[in-house]
């Protein structure tokens, strides 16, 4: 792609307003301000649809608080459509088809920056599937702009939408309210809200993190996305922070070691809908582990230091899912990034269904512990809580 001399806006939103409008459009994004002026809309989203009625050019458009989609048919409606978005003051346009890619920035002076690309991958075949669908948040989305847009970042939020989108019904409807206990600098805390949002959602999120200065430029952020009203941000302990009303769905990525615990307690406490946690580090129970021998005949397990250590892993988020499960909750350990990527790579995956447990679950959980002579970090915070079912 070579860069470009600046070129008249007007010609430059002309040669935009034909690639909307061919059939061969496979997406487009309108986002940012020109110097000085403002869109009514944060955001604008097209991409061509088929629904019973026929072949639709779908519509979503943010005003910072929720989307709106609409679908409008081809020709006049799809035309002025197409000429009322154009008529904002989007500073950028991003415009994908078939065969082509055109990139367009609007300058302080008034003038379009215009970047043009072949496709550099061929048109898929007819039945076929674009491989830039196959992504939940596109790798062009301008929300990678902020964030970040590295390979290695694209593949883990993809990697972490699709395990939420697993764990969601896919009937959702409603307000959904979410919290990110640990957020740290929030890249997948603004991807969820991304997503779930363009699913057509009523989604507030509230971010945690213990650092003040996280916080401020989480919300500084929010604030530039156009979202300051629906994603905000607090500083306080997983523990503690002040999160009001109670959340449905509660993620926890990469707290490290008794922290995951702590987002994990915290979720039953508020009777949580749904808990996505993706643990960091297991000291505490590799500790326990050094300062006892091992039940035989498992003494090999533990002897060397790394086996240990892996086999904390192991029994520490085992242990994990088993608690979730005695208190009304099903409970899935799954891998959710590829290994080549990340050691850190699994995920608990819960969703409350109320039910009691068994006493054979019970005694499953507790003979477990008290043949290795462990105490699970959660089981003590869910006892100081009075929940304990173990």
């Amino acid at each position: 792609m070579m860069d470009s001399m600046p070129e008249p806006l007007d010609a430059a939103l002309t040669e935009v307003r034909a690639l909307l409008l061919d059939p061969a459009l496979t997406r487009a994004v309108a986002a940012g301000r020109r110097r000085g002026q403002r869109p009514s809309v944060v955001r604008a989203e097209l991409r061509p649809v088929t629904l019973k009625a026929g072949p639709r050019l779908q519509i979503s458009t943010s005003d910072g608080a929720r989307p709106y989609t609409r679908n409008v048919a081809p020709g006049a409606e799809a035309g002025a459509a197409v000429d009322e978005l154009l008529a904002e003051p989007f500073g950028n346009w991003h415009v994908e088809t078939a065969d082509s890619t055109l990139q367009l920035r609007v300058t302080k002076s008034g003038e379009a920056q215009v970047h043009r690309a072949v496709a550099s991958r061929p048109a898929p075949e007819q039945g076929g599937h674009d491989r830039a669908k196959d992504w939940l948040l596109d790798p062009g989305d301008p929300l990678f702009a902020e964030i970040g847009g590295s390979a290695a970042k694209r593949r883990q939020v993809d990697a972490f939408l699709r395990a939420l989108a697993a764990t969601l019904p896919d009937d959702l409807t409603g307000p959904l309210r979410v919290v990110d206990l640990g957020c740290g600098n929030a890249y997948l805390t603004f991807a969820a809200y991304r997503y779930l949002a363009q699913r057509g959602l009523d989604v507030e999120l509230v971010g945690v993190d213990v650092r003040e200065d996280q916080r401020r430029r989480n919300t500084e952020l929010a604030g530039r996305l156009g979202w300051a009203d629906r994603v905000r941000f607090v500083a306080g302990t997983i523990a503690d922070a002040v999160v009001d009303p109670a959340p449905d769905l509660v993620l926890a990525l990469h707290a490290c070691d008794t922290a995951t615990d702590e987002a994990l307690a915290r979720a039953v406490r508020w009777g949580a809908r749904w808990v996505l946690a993706a643990p960091c580090c297991h000291h505490d129970l590799a500790a326990q582990l050094r300062a006892r021998p091992a039940p035989a005949p498992y003494e090999l397990l533990t002897r060397q230091g790394i086996l240990r250590e892996r086999f904390a892993d192991v029994l520490t988020d085992a242990l994990r899912a088993g608690l979730l499960r005695l208190h009304g909750y099903r409970a899935e350990v799954v891998e959710f990034v590829d290994s080549a990527h990340t050691p850190r790579n699994l995920l608990i995956r819960a969703r409350r269904t109320g039910s009691a447990p068994t006493d054979g679950q019970r005694a499953e959980y507790r003979e477990l512990i008290d043949q290795w002579g462990v105490t699970p970090r959660l089981e003590t915070l869910l006892a100081a809580a009075g929940q304990t079912r173990a």
